[in-house]
């Protein structure tokens, strides 16, 4: 265990806002091959408990550290309640964000769990892939499973069949926001490596044409590796910088702006950020998403949809936003969605999905139709 939490320890030193903790672990992995899957987890582990409970670390060796957060971690899971609020909202999360998130103690005590894993089962195939995966069991949306084993997902035989995608929920949730129908056009316009764009192509059983665009390269070349295994076809991508130049003259009947943004909703899987996010970046973001919407707004139709979309949970990339673009443009209308992950709930034009609630990710999603 010392070899490795030296190992873990290296992680958490290089560590900083240029290298993030979780690039550093895919790097030494593929560097460190002879590692086994089971010492992988560990070293994992290791880092990530340590920055999850670093607000709380009075050691200053780092191999001390480790142990005191695992110490902090098991004694959390045995009671969390054994900590109080005050204690929580002073070393949870940068002081900054107390300005910009409805910090609730039940959001914070939720950022000190380790997260869930959770998969995406082809259209109609959740319960047919629970059979087959050990430790996969259906929750919340169809097709959506929560995993609890140990086994490396992508050595299965289902995984490179395309029988299911590692999702979050709450990206997931935003597919079925969107609703997209059979034989539509629709834009992805941050597209990344694919992960909602897949979701949308299965909505739409593989009909109709989805534009999938990013300002990144190598994003859509993951994206053609991942749409091939998964037999996504309906699609094509290209080069956008996110500027007033579109990458194509089609009109939609639906565009989903999954935007970047300053991840505050991933903060229980990737703790490292909570410690390098500033409220800069956030402001800065605020004005980037607001750029995005004006310049996807007049790719829509008349009577199109546009679903607006962020991992975060700052109001400085959420209702602001919003409030901006409804100023600048007065022919899109909010349209009320209906939160899938909380059907019984009144019909919106704003989701707040917290993590608390959904067992995934942060997330805030927008919607309107234009006149």
């Amino acid at each position: 265990m010392k070899q490795l939490w030296d190992i873990a320890s290296r992680i958490i030193q290089d560590s900083n806002r240029e290298t993030p903790a979780d690039a550093i672990l895919r790097q030494t992995f593929k560097r460190l091959r002879v590692l086994s899957p089971e010492e992988t987890r560990d070293i994992s582990d290791a880092v990530f408990t340590f920055f999850r409970w670093r607000g709380f670390l009075t050691d200053t060796d780092t191999h001390d550290q480790i142990q005191e957060a695992f110490d902090l971690a098991a004694q959390f899971q045995q009671d969390p309640f054994s900590f109080p609020d005050e204690n929580l909202r002073e070393h949870v999360v940068p002081d900054w964000v107390a300005g910009e998130v409805d910090s609730s103690i039940e959001w914070l005590r939720t950022l000190q769990r380790p997260p869930n894993l959770w998969l995406r089962a082809k259209r109609g195939q959740g319960k047919t892939l629970a059979e087959k995966l050990a430790s996969a069991e259906p929750r919340l949306l169809p097709d959506a499973l929560i995993y609890a084993g140990a086994e490396d997902l992508f050595r299965t035989p289902e995984f490179h069949a395309g029988e299911f995608e590692l999702q979050d929920i709450s990206s997931q949730a935003v597919g079925f926001i969107c609703e997209p129908q059979t034989g539509q056009t629709w834009w992805d316009a941050c597209a990344g490596e694919g992960g909602k764009l897949l979701h949308l192509s299965d909505l739409m059983e593989n009909k109709g044409l989805i534009w999938a665009s990013d300002r990144a390269e190598w994003r859509l070349k993951h994206l053609k590796r991942r749409t091939a295994r998964a037999k996504a076809f309906n699609y094509r991508a290209a080069l956008w910088n996110g500027g007033a130049k579109l990458p194509t003259k089609t009109k939609f009947d639906g565009v989903l702006v999954d935007a970047p943004c300053s991840g505050v909703g991933t903060w229980q899987r990737n703790p490292h950020a909570r410690w390098t996010t500033t409220l800069d970046d956030v402001k800065e973001l605020g004005t980037l998403q607001k750029q995005l919407l004006a310049n996807v707004a007049p790719s829509l139709k008349a009577g199109g949809k546009l679903v607006y979309s962020v991992c975060t949970l700052t109001k400085s990339e959420t209702t602001e936003v919003v409030e901006s673009f409804e100023k600048q443009f007065p022919e899109f209308k909010p349209t009320a969605v209906v939160n899938p992950l909380k059907p019984e709930a009144p019909a919106s034009p704003h989701i707040w999905i917290w993590p608390q609630d959904s067992g995934g990710n942060g997330m805030f999603v927008a919607a309107w139709k234009k006149e």
